[in-house]
């Protein structure tokens, strides 16, 4: 089994208070379970305005298909979210037994 976690962060440049914020991440956490069979969670900067960090995890047999399926969700984000701008991504894939 092999675990895959994307860490993403975000920069919200348009809002201006936290209500703002929690709407855009809470949209972005919907759109990505509903079209991928991962989990995903707000983990860091929660009190910033401006800034989100998401993680977003993926099991699997196959670590390929792990990086594949966190890729789709990266591209995904990036692609249908014209609010937010992506900072910084790091995926990890880690092996478990």
């Amino acid at each position: 089994m092999n675990v895959g976690v994307l860490k993403i962060r975000l920069r919200l440049p348009e809002n201006d208070n936290l209500k703002g914020k929690r709407q855009v991440v809470k949209s972005v956490i919907a759109r990505v379970r509903n079209s991928f069979n991962v989990c995903i969670a707000e983990v860091d900067d929660l009190d910033y305005w401006q800034v989100a960090t998401l993680a977003v995890t993926c099991v699997s047999n196959n670590p390929q298909h792990n990086n594949e399926v966190l890729s789709r969700v990266l591209n995904f984000i990036g692609s249908t979210r014209l609010d937010c701008e992506l900072l910084d991504h790091e995926i990890e894939l880690i092996p478990y037994s």
